[in-house]
């Protein structure tokens, strides 16, 4: 239980450390969230802006009763039915896919590693969006950056995460279980816990690509990434 008096735990990292170091943290120890850390996560997850700042957000945070390991393991069938299609579709398991160490290689392990143990992760939480109008392109906006919020806040209090989408693939019955409400959007699935490695400088591709001036294509002269920034080739591993 969280004494309400309980102030927000201060910050570790510096913002900006924390946005260019929060990595997709899919191995976790085995050990849970305490009640004051998740209430500071989920904190900052409700601080994030929305459409009009209606937060028709709303998070449901599966941790350690039975109804919660019932929706993990639901959630996990979805995983590994996702990953056996992908591992065969994308050509993981040909190719780069076989040789041993190799990106392609690591990410297969890792994946495997993280789908096979769904069912386990410490914390899984639901974002969901409340419906206020017809379904558009843009609904996410008013959902999405709170799940980075959710990240951020994990990653500064030495935890981390992932979105998925593997619920996906269950829905119907997740609803059913959760008494989600159908008029919802069910946006993201995001499991939590205490990282068994450990995050770090993320691999991006340079500014220079991605940031254009006041034409398309056209970097400004400013676009220069900090000197130690490490790069990809962006895409799915080859």
């Amino acid at each position: 239980m969280v004494d309400k008096n309980t102030p927000v735990a201060p910050d570790v990292i510096g913002l900006l450390e924390g946005i260019s170091t929060t990595r997709a943290i899919r191995r976790y120890l085995d050990e849970p969230i305490p009640d004051e850390v998740l209430r500071d996560i989920m904190f900052a997850a409700t601080r994030a802006p929305s459409g009009s700042n209606r937060q028709p957000f709303r998070f449901i945070v599966l941790a350690d009763s039975d109804i919660a390991q019932q929706a993990k393991t639901l959630i996990a069938t979805g995983a590994q039915k996702v990953w056996n299609h992908k591992r065969t579709t994308e050509g993981y398991e040909k190719g780069s896919g076989v040789v041993e160490d190799s990106p392609k290689a690591r990410m297969a392990h890792t994946m495997q590693q993280y789908v096979d143990n769904f069912a386990k992760v410490p914390v899984l939480v639901l974002a969901v969006l409340v419906r206020y109008r017809e379904q558009n392109p843009t609904e996410g906006s008013s959902v999405y950056p709170a799940c980075q919020n959710l990240l951020l806040a994990a990653r500064g209090l030495g935890y981390g995460g992932v979105i998925t989408g593997f619920h996906g693939f269950v829905e119907p019955e997740l609803r059913m279980l959760l008494g989600i409400p159908d008029d919802t959007l069910i946006a993201a699935s995001i499991s939590l816990g205490k990282p068994a490695g450990h995050h770090g400088p993320v691999r991006r591709v340079p500014m220079a690509g991605l940031i254009y001036g006041d034409t398309w294509g056209e970097s400004p002269a400013w676009a220069i990434d900090p000197p130690g920034t490490a790069f990809t080739r962006g895409g799915p591993p080859s």
